[in-house]
This record gives C-alpha cells, sequence and structure tokens, in this order.
C-alpha cells in the first residue's frame, strides 16, 4: 500500500483528528486559520478550539486577486500564476501558525483548505449557461508540499457536481455542531455575502435550511476601497453611521429578481457590485449623494435583505434564536438594524456556542474535512435539496 494511502487510513481510524480548517472569504481581509481538535463525526462530532488566528492579506496578494475576482474577462497566465501563489502562501501561513503555537507540522493530521473564490457563477445568473459553477483557487497539492501535511481542499466542486450550486457549505457543520433538540435556531452569518441555516428544534437533518440571502458586506467594503484608496471597509460603521437612507435608492438596489427567486438560492459579487450599486443610482437619481449617505443606505439594504429572508422562515413561529458570525456581527449598525427589524427573535454571538464568530467559517470547514474522512452517513433528503455528500480532494505532502 502507497505510505499515503496507509497514513490516511490510520488518520481516519483515529478516535480524534488535529485538522487546521483555513477559510479566505469574498472580503479579501486576509487567511484565517482555525486549529482545531476533533473527536467523533456526524451528530457526534465534538470540536474542541485549539488556537485561532486571522493574517491580513499584504497590499500586493489583494491587488493580484481583485485583478481577476468575479471578472469575465482576465488574463488566465495570472490566474494560473495565482493558484499556485495563494496555495504557496496558505502554506506558509499555517507553518507560522503552527510555531506561533508551539506545534509541530507532523502533529497535525490534515489541512482543510476552502481556498480564495474568485468566480462563483449560479446558473440562474448566466442565461447562456448550461450548470452552476464555482471557482476557489489556492492548489492543494502546493500547500500539502509547502507544509508537509495531508491536505483536503477544493470542497465546493462536490455540492456542484451532486446539484448542488457549491453554497453555501456552512450548514454542514452548522447542523452537526450547533443543532439542540427543542430549540430552533438561525445561524446568520454576515460576511461578504449573508447566508443562514435554519436548525429546526426537531434535530432532523431533512427539515434543516439553508440561503443565500444577498450582500451583506460586500457592497460596504467595496464602496469603501473605491473613495477611500487604502481602506478596506468602514469600521464601527463610523461613516455609514454620518449618512441618512435614500428610500429611492434602497427600492432601487432592492429590485432585482434575485430577491424574488425561491429558496435556496446563491450569489456573489458577479452579481453585487460596484456597477449594481452605479445602476441602482442612475435609476433612481441618487447619483451626487454623499459617500456617507451612499453607505448608510447600502447598510440598510444588507439588513433588509437578510431580515426579509428570515422572515420568510420564521414567520409563523413564535420564538427564535439567532446567533450571529461574520463581519457584520461586528458592525454595531448592521446588528441594530437586525434587531429592529426582528423583534420576535433572540440575538446571541457564536462565542455562546463555544466558537468565536471570527473563528466559526475556518472550523466549519475543518468539520468538513472531518466529515469527509471519518463521516459521511448524514443524510439531508431531498426535501431540503441540500447534497448529501462528503466533500473535499486529497492532496498527499509527497
Amino acid at each position: 500500500m502507497n505510505k499515503n494511502v496507509s497514513a490516511l487510513s490510520r488518520i481516519a481510524a483515529r478516535k480524534s483528528r488535529l485538522i487546521v480548517g483555513l477559510m479566505s472569504g469574498t472580503s479579501l481581509d486576509g487567511l484565517d486559520v482555525a486549529l482545531c481538535r476533533i473527536t467523533g463525526s456526524g451528530l457526534a462530532t465534538n470540536v474542541k478550539l485549539e488556537a485561532f488566528q486571522t493574517w491580513p492579506y499584504e497590499a500586493s496578494i489583494r491587488k493580484r486577486i481583485l485583478e481577476i475576482f468575479a471578472n469575465t474577462r482576465i488574463n488566465f497566465q495570472k490566474l494560473t500564476e495565482l493558484n499556485a501563489a495563494i496555495g504557496v502562501l496558505h502554506g506558509q501561513l499555517v507553518l507560522k501558525s503552527l510555531k506561533k503555537w508551539k506545534y509541530k507540522p507532523s502533529q497535525v493530521d490534515v489541512i482543510a483548505s476552502h481556498g480564495q473564490t474568485v468566480f462563483h457563477a449560479p446558473r440562474f445568473l448566466y442565461p447562456d449557461a448550461k450548470r452552476n459553477s464555482t471557482l476557489q483557487i489556492g492548489d492543494g497539492d502546493h500547500l500539502a508540499v509547502v507544509t508537509g501535511i495531508m491536505t483536503l481542499s477544493d470542497f465546493r466542486q462536490k455540492h456542484v457536481a451532486a446539484g448542488g450550486e457549491g453554497a453555501p457549505l456552512a450548514v454542514y457543520g452548522d447542523y452537526l455542531l450547533f443543532s439542540r433538540k427543542g430549540e430552533d435556531r438561525i445561524m446568520l452569518n454576515a460576511g461578504g455575502i449573508g447566508n443562514f441555516t435554519f436548525l429546526p428544534g426537531s434535530a432532523k437533518a431533512s427539515a434543516v435550511f439553508v440561503t443565500d440571502t444577498g450582500p451583506a458586506n460586500t457592497l460596504l467594503d467595496q464602496t469603501v476601497r473605491h473613495y477611500y484608496p487604502g481602506k478596506y471597509f468602514d469600521k464601527d460603521a463610523a461613516l455609514a453611521r454620518q449618512g441618512i437612507v435614500h428610500p429611492t435608492l434602497l427600492k432601487a438596489l432592492k429590485s432585482h429578481p434575485f430577491f424574488r427567486q425561491s429558496f435556496p438560492k446563491t450569489i456573489g459579487p458577479e452579481l453585487f457590485n460596484m456597477e449594481y450599486v452605479r445602476q441602482a443610482q442612475r435609476a433612481s437619481g441618487t447619483e451626487r449623494i454623499s459617500v456617507q449617505d451612499l453607505l448608510a443606505t447600502l447598510t440598510r439594504f444588507s439588513v433588509e435583505t437578510m431580515a426579509d429572508a428570515i422572515e420568510r422562515v420564521i414567520k409563523r413561529k413564535k420564538t427564535f434564536q439567532l446567533y450571529t458570525s461574520g463581519g457584520g456581527a461586528n458592525n454595531p449598525m448592521m446588528m441594530q438594524g437586525l434587531r429592529a427589524r426582528l423583534p420576535q427573535v433572540t440575538f446571541h454571538k457564536m462565542n455562546e456556542l463555544g466558537i468565536p464568530g471570527d473563528a466559526k467559517e475556518a472550523v466549519l470547514f475543518a468539520v468538513l474535512a472531518n466529515e469527509a474522512l471519518a463521516g459521511g452517513n448524514v443524510n439531508f433528503g431531498t426535501r431540503s435539496k441540500i447534497p448529501s455528500v462528503a466533500m473535499g480532494k486529497i492532496s498527499f505532502p509527497g
């Protein structure tokens, strides 16, 4: 037997595994690295977060990503080089993290790498598309060779192959880690794109529900980058709080057919970008408003579309517990708006469940890797439209 296959078998058979989960989202702010001790699988999965670190991207790598990010016309040489370069960079940041935490690479069983999304294309968005598609770069082989650690990567392709849109994937970890009998929960991730998982109090996989809602931070971050070069986001909504909401612009922003589509659905910056904002401003005659007013209106846009989507799920229920994660959880204006729109919901922060909100997505990819190695027995059924698949491609270190 090949030594790598033998090692894979031993790792899968262990009672617990030490897994490094990696996440870099559409906000392009950096790489989240979560060191997780995971025991069990399925609903018996238990995660202990040993350490967590976010490494901000340098301006040079962010610039390279933005050259191809969500663009339909790109330089393929740049894409090909960046695929390897991000794999190498992420590998170096894993080694840097382990050194900081005083762990040796040989102590880690596997790395679970989400990679960097550069294009997400649900079929409905492109009239000539024959199928759903999505692309994450940051080659797993490069990551494995740089670190010497077996790596699982490219998780989203199996989801697409099984009939999904490649997102949201948080539902798998949300269900395994955070379901609680007798309590209806909403796991809201206000990242670049907003999405939420509904976890029913029955804890039945077939009743779980997940969808994207539209933009959370992506339009806010893009606007800040556009008008304030060198600034990447509106910290604590300091700029947005100086502005006022323009109802005509808000109506134009909410007019896209995406918001009337049935659930579940996914989307990305391929639709919600600065051109989308400019079109809405032209349609509403608000091209001359201040940047502060624009940010205030975009914040309300994110709040209303997230709340609208959640209300479509919970309208007949009395009480829900909502747990927030993603950058939006740290935006006081966004959270205040959501609380006002959803008075029937009790809001919580993710750390009440033992996982910091900033670490959640990296932890969830570690859980996906654990399921690929030692689980894979959860069946969501056909009603939920969640593919019941094990995800992740395996890269051996040698």
